[in-house]
């Protein structure tokens, strides 16, 4: 180790992880936000690119790449409204877990398991408060912290087996649940959004992007890939992407909270209304304490 990974641990951490063949890239302090202007796209092996990002600033959070040739990430969230490890002890319980290479304790009291990575796509099941990340996907990785609370690593062993996202739903979920169709003229699929979503113009594309997450969330369609890629097509930049979508999530995580209005696709927006994505949340309200838990089995 150098004197200066030794003087920067965020800057060790990152180049460990890249030397591992794991890309990464650098978030803002304190927060899950890329401060790259291109995101995960940007992440990156090489070490004096690393160097550099984590030198100006010491502080930035490290984030990794998921999916080939990064780790494909379980996500246990723990919230005020439930927690994700009791699905977490059952797909312990039934072996799909067998092969993890890590266990990471998230700053909200929930886990990260590390796997092997693969070209799989994002999933999440938010009945069960578990996420997927893979292709396409980041997570932040020690020693990141957010909110003043740290990742932190709670095991790490020889492992090299994947994890069957399509398996782990079909476990936890083996009878597909959609929300009933509240408009008949609602877009059904994430193709035709995200069509819509690249030609946006100017001004309405922040606003379109929330409007069109929201249609396939309530659609069931859980990978907003498709639409991040559109909105980058279209100009919005990774950080407005990332705010949006999160907040898109959050609203639809709500289950007695105000439902955005169904129906066909709107007009575009006809004067400038490209404001960070924070602004769909309620404004002035203070997020919610988490209830930290420990997982009720040791992670084997």
């Amino acid at each position: 180790m150098t004197g200066q990974e030794h003087s920067n641990p965020r800057l060790a951490a990152a180049l460990r992880y890249a030397r591992a063949g794991w890309p990464v890239f650098p978030c803002i302090p304190g927060e899950k936000v890329p401060a790259t202007r291109h995101g995960f796209l940007d992440a990156s092996t090489d070490t004096d690119k690393i160097t550099w990002w984590w030198s100006r600033n010491p502080d930035r959070n490290v984030a990794i790449a998921t999916g080939r040739p990064g780790p494909d990430v379980l996500d246990v969230d723990v919230r005020e409204g439930g927690s994700g490890f009791a699905a977490f002890n059952r797909l312990l319980r039934e072996g799909h877990l067998d092969g993890a290479s890590a266990y990471v304790r998230t700053p909200s009291g929930g886990l990260h398991a590390y796997f092997t990575g693969s070209e799989q796509g994002n999933g999440r099941l938010p009945g069960h408060h578990l996420d997927f990340r893979s292709r396409g996907g980041y997570i932040l990785a020690p020693p990141s912290r957010v909110g003043g609370r740290p990742y932190e690593l709670l095991k790490h062993q020889d492992g090299t087996a994947g994890l069957d996202w399509a398996a782990v739903t079909r476990l936890l979920e083996p009878t597909p649940q959609r929300r009933p169709d509240r408009a008949v003229d609602r877009p059904a699929d994430a193709s035709r959004l995200a069509g819509w979503v690249e030609r946006l113009p100017e001004g309405s594309r922040n606003d379109g992007l929330f409007w069109a997450a929201n249609r396939a969330l309530e659609a069931g369609l859980t990978d907003l890939g498709e639409l991040a890629d559109a909105a980058r097509m279209a100009g919005l930049e990774e950080r407005e992407i990332a705010r949006t979508l999160a907040s898109a999530r959050r609203r639809n995580d709500r289950p007695f909270g105000p439902e955005p209005p169904a129906g066909r696709m709107p007009e575009p927006a006809s004067r400038p209304r490209d404001a960070e994505a924070s602004s769909h949340d309620a404004p002035g309200r203070a997020a919610p304490r988490l209830r930290v838990r420990e997982p009720e089995a040791e992670a084997s």
